[in-house]
């Protein structure tokens, strides 16, 4: 008899995408995004950080004041999108931890990503989260929260038997 406490697609898909979030060196906001395919390929990742060859140590991190991140940080949307290597989105689905602002709306419709699924919206208020959404509906990109009952979903690094997922023995290879 098979399991049945499996986890869903969009579970799976979006725990990826929370994970890629935990790359981020962002103290305060850490983001993540999971690009999948209509056949449920995970074509590409990213999470929000400096570009390639800029050292998360030199440049800044801050919300406010004369030198911020923003200039600088590249949103997990985006970087998803660029690190797909040119590989085809059009029809694909974007999973993401937070809501896409406005710029990220413009790759996201550019690319043919049909769908995004996110985890939180929280600044659903503010004229960029509005912008992005009139742009996504006028290019009829669907989007809707993350729908699941799991509270958490746990990772353990120990080794399988000790953590208690049972293994196969010789006797069941044969």
């Amino acid at each position: 008899m098979k399991r049945t406490d499996y986890i869903s697609w969009d579970e799976y898909f979006m725990g990826v995408a929370l994970l890629a979030a935990r790359r981020s060196k962002d103290p305060n906001t850490q983001v993540g995004a999971c690009i999948v395919s209509p056949e449920n390929i995970i074509l590409s990742t990213g999470y929000n950080g400096l570009p390639c060859c800029c050292s998360d140590d030199v440049f800044p991190w801050e919300r406010e004041g004369a030198e911020t991140k923003y200039p600088y940080v590249v949103h997990a949307e985006l970087n998803a999108i660029l690190n797909a290597g040119g590989r085809v989105l059009r029809g694909a689905r974007l999973y993401v931890a937070l809501f896409p602002c406005n710029e990220c709306a413009k790759a996201i419709i550019q690319s043919g990503i049909r769908e995004i699924i996110y985890f939180s919206d929280k600044y659903a208020e503010t004229a960029n989260i509005r912008a992005s959404k009139r742009m996504l509906d006028a290019a009829g990109v669907r989007y809707h929260p993350l729908q699941t009952e799991l509270a958490s979903i746990t990772l353990d690094f120990r080794a399988p038997e000790s953590a208690g997922i049972p293994q196969k023995s010789d006797a069941d290879e044969k």
